[in-house]
């Protein structure tokens, strides 16, 4: 195995030229500790700064260890010092106040039992329905914590050198950040507005990549906001916003080589009834034009292990990888191995060449603070169940 050095490069990013490469998409789950006071900073209580950063570094140094004792490959920070995968833009960026007005997702509003039932759950989590708004022109106010984020990943990485085969750092989308953090009146129009994001997450894309990180760009605004935002259009028009989404992706990367970006797209991580969710073969031609080389799908649960026949449809480029979810981030199950051997063996043959999968979850373990559907221990047994089944269909792809 290879590692990055601190602040290097490692060139293209990995593939699975010898043996099948796991994965996974972000969030890890957090301590309670960590999550009461992410939630209390983005709630601009008081809190104590040092013994926020004391269990930031302790969150990142913890979830790195289990990655690596779990067998997972691509690695990446877990997402620890951020209050969720997306709001924590409202914290870095000027312009953002209030509360966002947002309708709710369409099998929340179609079955207001299975609502009742989330809402009976009583999660303590951040902002997840009620993010601010964009309520005047949003810049990117300082990078000290983007850069504080990437020294604990590096510092927790030294001690493993070699140990693992590459890393990965997230960022959100310009159109996730837009479509949950709502224009109000900031901009004339959602593509203004969209555009405008981009160009300050820009900042934030070249430091990672700068760092040496793999960025991966968490999309679920490509496909989730066809029952959110856009729920009242038509197909059309969501992909019409789909296509201005890739356009500002396209506009934010374009000093980053796409073989250095990832981007991870999904229905929305809830385990709800999912039964409105837009077909992927609606959207992946779209996507496909997304300037990155591998795209993360959700393929594991039960409402999109069927989309592999979009991609016999709109085949896959032949530079680009796939990253399949073969395990599901909202259930407590443990997948069996021979399960997720199966489903590795099928995006492989799909896709056509071995190299160009890497096994993967489907969403992230810590979405938000304090959401977490699953719980941490059984987190790992997951990513356990997810090495073992690469190493099966490892081989039977390699002998």
């Amino acid at each position: 195995m290879v590692t990055r050095e601190p602040g290097g490069e490692n060139g293209q990013m990995k593939r699975s030229d010898k043996r099948v490469l796991t994965t996974h998409v972000g969030s890890l789950p957090r301590a309670r500790a960590l999550s009461d006071l992410l939630i209390a900073d983005e709630d601009r209580r008081p809190i104590d700064r040092a013994e926020l950063d004391r269990l930031a570094r302790v969150g990142v140094e913890h979830v790195v260890a289990q990655q690596l004792a779990s067998g997972v490959d691509v690695i990446n920070d877990g997402e620890q010092p951020r209050v969720g995968f997306q709001t924590y833009v409202g914290q870095r960026l000027e312009g953002f106040g209030g509360i966002s007005q947002r309708d709710p997702f369409k099998d929340f509003a179609d079955y207001p039992d299975f609502r009742q039932i989330w809402i009976n759950r009583g999660m303590v989590m951040s902002k997840v329905f009620d993010a601010p708004a964009a309520t005047s022109p949003v810049k990117y106010k300082d990078l000290a914590p983007a850069s504080r984020e990437c020294d604990l990943f590096d510092a927790a990485l030294r001690p493993h050198a070699g140990k693992y085969t590459e890393s990965f750092m997230t960022a959100a989308s310009p159109g996730i950040v837009c479509t949950t953090m709502r224009n109000n009146g900031a901009y004339d129009s959602h593509e203004t507005y969209v555009h405008a994001v981009a160009r300050e997450l820009q900042k934030e894309y070249e430091l990672i990549h700068q760092r040496g990180y793999v960025l991966q760009l968490d999309c679920p605004d490509l496909a989730m906001e066809w029952h959110g935002m856009f729920q009242n259009g038509t197909l059309k028009q969501f992909q019409k916003a789909v296509e201005v989404h890739i356009a500002a992706i396209n506009e934010a990367c374009v000093n980053i080589p796409a073989d250095r970006i990832r981007l991870h797209v999904c229905w929305g991580n809830y385990d709800g009834p999912h039964d409105c969710d837009v077909p992927l073969e609606d959207i992946f031609p779209i996507i496909m034009e997304a300037n990155v080389g591998a795209f993360s799908v959700e393929f594991a649960n039960p409402r999109h292990q069927h989309e592999y026949a979009a991609l016999k449809k709109h085949p896959l480029k032949k530079d680009k990888i796939l990253i399949p979810g073969v395990i599901d981030s909202t259930v407590n199950y443990i997948e069996h191995p021979q399960v997720v051997c199966n489903r590795i063996l099928e995006a492989v043959g799909v896709v056509g060449d071995r190299e160009r999968v890497i096994a993967g979850a489907d969403c992230g373990f810590g979405t938000f603070a304090g959401w977490e559907m699953v719980a941490a221990s059984v987190v790992w047994k997951k990513f356990e169940a997810l090495a073992e089944g690469a190493a099966l269909a490892s081989k039977k792809l390699w002998g």
